[in-house]
């Protein structure tokens, strides 16, 4: 009989990032017995009251104005004084669940599994399967602690649908925070302002590569308005700086799996493609015939982008 734990991941605003809805889905691929969640901000009601709707035997929420923006070490004592009688404590693989669980695994003598793209339940015990070598090849492995925390790589997993039914609310305070919290304290965010919707959460994205050099926004930017996308690049295109690395796709940026992904200018370097080959569609603009992103793009268009995305967005538009 495994419990699960599933700690959720909230914007600044307080609202729910999606990637939380796939590790709802991997707990139950894991065969649980039951699953509760467990949200953590200043402002969680509207968190709580989403994923009430996905089947959780409660959702436990923690509001404080101390947790009002993400420290591991004031976000860490709470979760694992709340992890202790769960077997399997789960998160999502974004630079949160990356930063916090490793810490909460070591404090409770867990083994860790990190990035995991799927599990299978056999025999009673569980098998993780996680991406290796830039996504070429998958390694299998099992944890043998008899308490096992686990990232999920949400690109790899769909997302939970709501479930119908409503799980009941709990409050729990925080736990005191001692040793390094008491010596660490949030200055300020220096981030990205942008209107469009976050990478990780939307169904279409467009990215752009060195080839569009200083006209980056002028051609993309039209193209993502009128797919209603998010705005991608390539690590290329970021290092020349006509972008904000905030845009970055692929091993070293964000890892997306939208339904449509459009490549715009980007040859296919292993770094990129690892980050989007998990994508339902990819659409790729190169005027090279030879680029590896047309050996896993499913429509290729050999043009001069700076004539064909223009086209392209007319013929949307029309």
């Amino acid at each position: 009989m495994t419990k699960a734990l599933i700690v959720a991941e909230l914007g600044d605003d307080g609202s729910l990032k999606r990637g939380t809805l796939s590790a709802i889905t991997f707990a139950r691929k894991a065969s649980v017995s039951s699953f509760d969640i467990l949200v953590l901000g200043q402002s969680t009601q509207a968190a709580s009251e989403e994923l009430a709707q996905h089947g959780a035997a409660k959702v436990i929420k923690v509001e404080d104005p101390s947790l009002g923006h993400y420290v591991a070490e004031r976000f860490a004592p709470t979760v694992i004084d709340l992890a202790r009688g769960y077997q399997l404590v789960l998160g999502v693989a974004s630079s949160f669940g990356k930063d916090l669980l490793p810490r909460v695994a070591a404090r409770l003598g867990a083994g860790y599994a990190g990035d995991c793209a799927d599990v299978s339940a056999e025999g009673g015990k569980l098998t993780f399967k996680r991406p290796m070598f830039a996504g070429n090849v998958y390694g299998f492995c099992q944890l043998t602690s008899p308490v096992q925390v686990v990232t999920v790589r949400q690109s790899e997993v769909d997302p939970s649908e709501p479930s119908g039914s409503k799980s009941p609310i709990e409050a729990a305070g925080v736990a005191a925070a001692a040793g390094a919290a008491s010596r660490v304290e949030f200055v300020s965010l220096d981030a990205v302002k942008s209107a469009r919707p976050e990478l990780a959460d939307v169904k279409v994205v467009v990215s752009g590569g060195r080839a569009l050099k200083e006209r980056f926004f002028e051609v993309m930017e039209p193209l993502a308005d009128a797919l209603g996308a998010a705005l991608g690049a390539s690590r290329a295109a970021v290092d020349a700086g006509y972008c904000p690395g905030d845009f970055q796709v692929g091993q070293t940026g964000k890892i997306v799996a939208p339904s449509l992904y459009v490549a715009v200018g980007i040859s296919g370097a292993i770094q990129h493609i690892a980050g989007m080959k998990g994508s339902k569609v990819i659409v790729a603009i190169n005027k090279d015939p030879e680029a590896p992103i047309f050996q896993i793009a499913d429509y290729g268009l050999v043009a001069d982008l700076f004539t064909a995305v223009p086209e392209f967005v007319r013929a949307i538009k029309g």
